[in-house]
């Protein structure tokens, strides 16, 4: 994969002015809520509370429950769409390996918490509340996984209708171990949110992917 350009370490961030440190405290605070009671269990006065804000001053950002969601759900998802679209836009042969391309996506869903919740809420509504710029961005990304995969497929195991199946069903095991880690603490009480136990989960999934990809050696 193409190296990507570097950041100048003597480029510091460029600070936010107050109206955007604004939004964004709204946007943590209405990321949170969403995750933890999703859309139909969240209240403007709830996220207004959470932020320090009067509802009116969140209606100066946000004019509707609506709105705020479509903005919280483009600022979490986008992140995971950048990292497809850079490998599906990338050559077969200069693509890394599956354990390269999961650990980074593990890593992405570690550092952003609240988007498996999200994914879940949104997988289960059937995704209505999707902004048309992700439904834009989303649908490539399917049928470009579809296409690699049955490229990848040599021997054939699968046939054309089992991909999708087979790409939905990866998808699930990665955004559902994060998904799944507080049911598994409570029951089980192992802590799947710790670093080794990620750790683990990536080279599990890495070894799944390569075990169903893997040349089978033809009967002599």
């Amino acid at each position: 994969m193409p190296p990507s350009t570097p950041t100048l370490a003597s480029e510091p961030p460029v600070p936010l002015r107050k109206g955007e440190q604004t939004a964004a405290r709204i946007l943590d605070a209405a990321e949170a809520l969403f995750a933890e009671h999703g859309y139909a269990g969240t209240a403007l006065r709830d996220v207004a509370g959470a932020a320090g804000l009067r509802i009116p001053s969140l209606y100066n950002h946000f004019e509707s429950k609506e709105r705020l969601y479509a903005a919280v759900l483009d600022r979490v998802v986008s992140p995971v769409l950048d990292i497809l679209n850079e490998f599906i836009a990338t050559p077969a042969a200069d693509r890394p390996e599956p354990a390269e391309i999961i650990e980074g996506v593990m890593a992405l869903l570690e550092s952003h918490p609240n988007l498996p919740s999200l994914l879940l809420q949104e997988t289960q509504t059937g995704g209505r509340r999707l902004t048309p710029v992700l439904r834009e961005r989303l649908a490539p990304i399917f049928g470009k996984a579809f296409e690699t995969v049955q490229a990848v497929d040599d021997e054939g195991r699968f046939d054309r209708g089992e991909i999708p199946l087979l790409v939905l069903s990866l998808y699930h095991v990665i955004v559902g171990f994060h998904s799944i880690a507080p049911f598994y603490r409570e029951v089980v009480g192992e802590d799947l949110a710790t670093p080794q136990a990620r750790a683990r989960q990536s080279r599990f999934i890495t070894r799944m992917v390569e075990a169903l990809f893997e040349s089978v050696p033809n009967p002599s």
